[in-house]
């Protein structure tokens, strides 16, 4: 069995490695880079208007044969360990011809960001896999593991082929709310595995713990209640473990958790089978609204059903200005125009809940500041969706690999010194590894 990184050895992003028999062949994640060679941030809107052999020139799409368009007698099937863009952005390009194994979470989490984008990775070839659950193909035996992370129903994956292993760790923690998972995942993991590709995103970033999500509830809680103006949260609408505890903060403390009708969808895609709230009778403390310009992308866009579908939870722009001091709205930069209609929405809380780099993005100095015009204050509540120090060394622990390779990190250099007592293989983006 040989393997090869062809993004990510360097770098935050991109993520895509290719196994290989002399028979089978498969590829695990095919995610969108997020920088540059040099590290700066990738427009990839420019880059999207190129052909697929410029992209494969410069770098951006794999070079993998077979994977672009059919040839006859190579099959490539795809592993997707969970619907970040950096792991799955780039599966458009992707022959219709290839087959997709994923959790259905995530293929429902990818088809709602078609239905409210221009994207256009609607797979069709799709198996959806189990937890725990060993399936095969070919000759190579995968397990997939329900990790914990950001990204609702991500997984890693065990890899074997002729007695040999391999482990691709994807992106997890454990102080999220599927802490549990990965408890289970180092009683369950196979010792001694060849290779492990482990990710260390947090590696070189500040050393303190990282908050629960728990924890993360507890202070929203005391947010709600420390003033009584409007709460404004800004979050990803696909960070299911934040909506959830935003949610329960919400029914701790009597406020009203108003959502978009695209998160709405999204919760209630994912909601009926995974026990998350959705808008429904069960959860009353959850209403909707409708943004302007995004209710009128998706009626030219022909999806009018999609804004139907939670109209009677529909909460109103005077009903949230009646009784401003119990709600909890979920809001984006996009929406800027729709808050400068409501007119008692003065001296409210705006919470920062996503990941501190983005708050270079221009779009949301632009709406801080819009905000603080109108007297808002600004916290900062948020919690990484990747493993720190210690957990990271309980993967090592777990798995006991021969070999330890970085991936998903900036800092690869540093594993030697972290993790002393395995031996850290310094592999390169491209490099053929034979197992």
């Amino acid at each position: 069995m040989h393997f090869k990184i062809h993004r990510g050895t360097h770098e935050i992003g991109g993520s895509c490695v290719e196994v290989w028999t002399e028979t089978t062949r498969i590829v695990i994640d095919f995610g969108m880079p997020l920088v540059n060679p040099d590290h700066t941030k990738l427009d990839f809107g420019e880059s999207a208007k190129l052909p697929v052999d410029q992209l494969i020139t410069t770098g951006i799409l794999p070079d993998i044969p077979g994977l672009y368009k059919s040839e006859p007698g190579v099959e490539i099937t795809v592993l997707l360990s969970h619907a970040h863009q950096d792991h799955t952005g780039l599966t458009g390009y992707i022959n219709n011809h290839c087959k997709f194994y994923m959790g259905k979470a995530t293929h429902d989490l990818m088809n709602i960001t078609n239905l409210f984008t221009n994207g256009s990775a609607e797979l069709a070839n799709v198996v959806y896999f189990t937890s725990g659950v060993p399936f095969t193909i070919g000759n190579i035996e995968i397990i997939p593991y329900l990790m914990d992370h950001s990204a609702f129903d991500a997984y890693a994956f065990l890899v074997r082929s002729g007695g040999k292993s391999l482990f691709y760790s994807g992106d997890f923690r454990h102080h999220g709310r599927k802490a549990k998972a990965f408890d289970w995942f180092t009683h369950q993991a196979m010792k001694n595995v060849d290779y492990l590709l482990m990710e260390g995103t947090t590696i070189g970033r500040s050393r303190e713990p990282f908050l629960t999500e728990p924890e993360i509830e507890e202070r929203l809680g005391s947010l709600f209640q420390s003033h009584n103006g409007i709460n404004l949260i800004y979050t990803s609408g696909q960070n299911i473990d934040r909506l959830v505890s935003i949610y329960k903060a919400c029914r701790a403390t009597g406020k009203t958790m108003v959502i978009d009708f695209y998160i709405g969808h999204i919760l209630t895609e994912l909601g009926g089978e995974n026990g998350i709230p959705f808008p429904s009778s069960r959860f009353p403390e959850l209403q909707v609204f409708y943004p302007y310009r995004l209710s009128q992308m998706m009626d030219k866009k022909g999806h009018s059903d999609i804004l139907n579908r939670l109209a009677r939870f529909k909460i109103t722009r005077d009903e949230i200005d009646a009784n401003p001091g119990n709600i909890v709205m979920l809001v984006r930069p996009t929406m800027q125009s729709d808050l400068e209609r409501y007119k008692n929405i003065d001296h409210g809380i705006l919470i920062y809940s996503m990941w501190s780099g983005y708050l270079k993005d221009e779009k949301t100095t632009r709406f801080i500041k819009y905000l603080e015009g109108r007297r808002f204050s600004v916290h900062h509540l948020h919690t990484s969706g990747h493993a720190d120090l210690e957990t990271l060394q309980r993967m090592v622990a777990a798995l006991q690999p021969k070999n330890l390779v970085p991936i998903h990190t900036f800092e690869g250099d540093a594993y030697q010194r972290i993790f002393s007592n395995v031996n850290v293989r310094r592999v390169q983006d491209k490099e053929v590894v034979e197992i």
